[in-house]
């Protein structure tokens, strides 16, 4: 019998499961139960101002059942391998919610968030002035360290999911191979393998190391090159717990290894083990689906418990960010946006400054892992619309193939900055792998880019970018396990003023269906008015980096950017979905994908981005990246500064910049003094206003705050 091929077998799993839905009315899978543990008066932060509105916090568990034979959950990974003895597979999730005392002042909006490793963002008090309902609940279900959900939930503490393990179908174990590393430590005490914040999750069948494989690295550059790699021998290290008073081999521990020479810090350590156990992490998808459909649409669960929200929410957006959002682009991906009785759970998304997938529904994932080597999430298509991908030699496919099929598909925002092109891989979703046109966004989608900002954006403000007053001396914190440090102070560039605007739009979008502005971001083809595209390759040469004081010449180099990988993950990995069983630990690179960048002005600042007032008015060079130092975590030192930004401020006067071979025009060249500075900030503030990224109030309060600042005074 002829072989289907991928794009074929791809299209008949699509095509079932759009079959499959049809005929389900009414399912037994769903959140059974909660318990609410606490009802508090919503806390504030110390430098909020009262809102009108008196709001409360409710925080609680909820439990939740899952039928494996249902189509929207079938597709998580091992979830056949999880099922209780009556065929459930259950799960149980922690939630907190804000929500108006008095419901009559509630505004019928809520907005769902998604955890960050189990943190709760706060809750916008302008959400809070409109009557907006909050609610945030669980998805990681590692269950690892302080990932682990407590007997009573409280809003103060992380937000996390309890998910069972998966086994043979006899009760045995599974097993496989999975991989740790250790970098930037030193000393002869043990150290533990981390995923950023949290311990790995999985732990060695065996202490013996000669079952295992620790290997050290003097390097790794940015295209997965790895050098001066060796092998510690099995009886210079143990799975074990030391220090100056245990020394090696220390007390017996799966969670950390024990080097008998030490750790050096010039070296990353790497422990290939094999593992049993692995979560059915998939099911962090359906757990927060089941919990959002729940309180935007269940009265009370089976035993009686009123739905504290019940009724009340007429329309949801989820909402993520950074690797939140990366879990809302998996989660539209697979489907999740349909609930079990087939309706669409949110009418709007919002996935916040991330511009990949969450890799989670494989087997042995680390959800908490960042952008370091040999992470997943970069699999399979990262744009919205079905487009091949001939580089990786994938069928056409997008995000949103599977709402498309069942018509749940939610209005989408989604706002980046320059630390997600530079250093979070996200321009192929832009381009596509290979890189030759702009790909079609829908009009369900608006995409917006804040030019020259770091991840998240910065403190803000106009003496933040002003040495000596503002400007930090220390340099930034890169993020990441244990990165290091970047050689620049942290850019201020902010993401608060567009986020306020961006805010009002997204609802008025959802609730009134007011269409908000264009989308407006870097392409590699003209738009009206310009000469050429904003986009080009991610080099010093193509996006017309100047060569400026504090850098090395050559930066930015072309390997320079984190590149996306093209992993070899092995035969039982499906790189569409993300989803399957990796064999290969670590995997191998086959290729590395070309990346792009915007293109920068004279003073090295990006173009093509949604007008903010301090680059229309700059005080420096806004750099989405950072160079990490040498110091005493000098693993990276040279490389990209993971996805912190960079701040280079401009010299005051033309002699001063003269005398530091500064190519930028002065403060005093291009103002004059403080009051052609402020001129400066209110021409951009009426720029933003007028093309609808720049609330009024918030123009009104820059303006105050430059004719506050120290910019140009004497």
């Amino acid at each position: 019998m002829k072989t289907k091929s991928k794009k074929q077998r791809f299209h008949a799993a699509m095509l079932t499961g759009v079959i499959g839905l049809a005929g389900i009315q009414t399912t037994e899978a769903r959140v059974t139960k909660i318990v609410i543990d606490e009802v508090t008066p919503m806390a504030k932060a110390a430098n909020e101002k009262p809102v009108a509105i008196a709001y409360e916090t409710i925080a609680g568990r909820a439990f939740g059942e899952l039928d494996p034979k249902l189509p929207q959950n079938a597709l998580i990974q091992d979830i056949e391998l999880a099922k209780d003895q009556d065929g459930k597979v259950r799960y149980v999730a922690s939630f907190v919610i804000h929500k108006p005392v008095d419901l009559k002042n509630a505004s019928g909006l809520m907005w769902h968030d998604v955890p960050n490793r189990g943190r709760v963002y706060p809750f916008s008090p302008r959400e809070q002035e409109l009557g907006d309902i909050f609610l945030a609940s669980a998805w990681q279900g590692d269950n690892s360290g302080n990932t682990r959900v407590r007997p009573v939930n409280s809003a103060k503490t992380g937000q996390f999911l309890e998910v069972p393990v998966a086994r043979q179908p006899n009760g045995d174990p599974i097993t496989g191979e999975v991989f740790g590393r250790i970098v930037n430590r030193s000393g002869k005490a043990s150290q533990p393998l981390i995923v950023q914040s949290n311990p790995l999750p999985y732990k060695p069948v065996s202490l013996d190391t000669s079952k295992s494989k620790l290997t050290s690295r003097g390097g790794e550059g940015m295209h997965g090159q790895v050098i001066d790699e060796v092998r510690i021998p099995d009886s210079d290290w143990a799975w074990g717990k030391c220090d100056e008073k245990t020394p090696f081999p220390g007390t017996p521990d799966p969670t950390q290894i024990c080097l008998k020479e030490g750790f050096d810090p010039k070296r990353l350590y790497q422990v290939v083990f094999t593992a049993a156990d692995p979560y059915v992490l998939g099911i962090g998808f359906a757990a927060w689906r089941d919990v959002g459909d729940f309180f935007k649409n269940i009265a009370k669960d089976d035993l009686g418990t009123a739905n504290p929200i019940a009724g009340i929410p007429k329309h949801s957006i989820g909402r993520g960010v950074s690797q939140s959002g990366n879990f809302l682009r998996g989660w539209l991906h697979l489907g999740f946006n349909q609930a079990e009785h087939g309706g669409m759970v949110h009418d709007g998304m919002w996935p916040i400054i991330a511009g990949r997938r969450i890799a989670l529904n494989f087997r042995w994932a680390q959800a908490d892992g960042v952008l370091e080597l040999y992470q997943a999430g970069s699999e399979g298509p990262q744009w919205w619309l079905p487009h091949p991908d001939p580089v990786r030699g994938l069928p056409a496919a997008g995000i949103l193939d599977r709402c498309t099929a069942t018509k749940t598909c939610p209005k989408i925002v989604e706002h980046f900055g320059s630390a997600e092109v530079w250093a979070l891989k996200l321009t192929p979703e832009w381009v596509g792998t290979d890189g030759k046109q702009d790909l079609p966004l829908p009009d369900t989608v608006r995409r917006y880019y804040i030019a020259s900002s770091h991840h998240g954006g910065g403190a803000g403000g106009f003496d933040t970018s002003l040495p000596g007053v503002g400007l930090p001396k220390t340099p930034a914190v890169c993020p990441g396990n244990n990165f290091g440090v970047g050689i620049l102070p942290a850019n201020p560039v902010p993401h608060t003023e567009t986020v306020n605007a961006i805010r009002v739009h997204f609802r008025d979008w959802v609730m009134k269906g007011t269409e908000p502005p264009p989308s407006r971001y870097p392409t590699l083809a003209p738009k009206p008015g310009e000469q050429s595209g904003t986009l080009a390759l991610a080099n010093k040469k193509d996006i017309g980096f100047p060569t400026l004081p504090g850098l090395r010449p050559t930066v930015p180099e072309s390997d320079f950017i984190m590149s996306v990988l093209d992993y070899d993950w092995g035969p039982q990995f499906n790189a569409l979905d993300v989803s399957g069983i990796p064999t290969n630990a670590p995997p191998p690179i086959k290729q590395v994908l070309k990346m792009y960048a915007p293109k920068v002005d004279q003073d090295g600042n990006e173009l093509g981005g949604v007008p903010v007032v301090l680059l229309d008015a700059p005080l420096g060079t806004y750099l989405g990246w950072n160079i990490t130092a040498d110091g005493d975590k000098p693993f990276h030192k040279g490389q990209i500064c993971n996805y912190v930004g960079g701040m280079i401020p401009f010299a005051r006067t033309a002699a001063e910049r003269k005398a530091n071979q500064d190519p930028r025009l002065s403060l005093e060249e291009r103002y004059g003094n403080h009051a052609g500075y402020v001129a400066a900030v209110i021409k951009a503030s009426e720029r933003a206003t007028k093309e609808g990224f720049l609330l009024p109030v918030d123009a009104a309060a820059l303006i105050e705050q430059a004719k506050a600042s120290k910019v140009l005074r004497d």
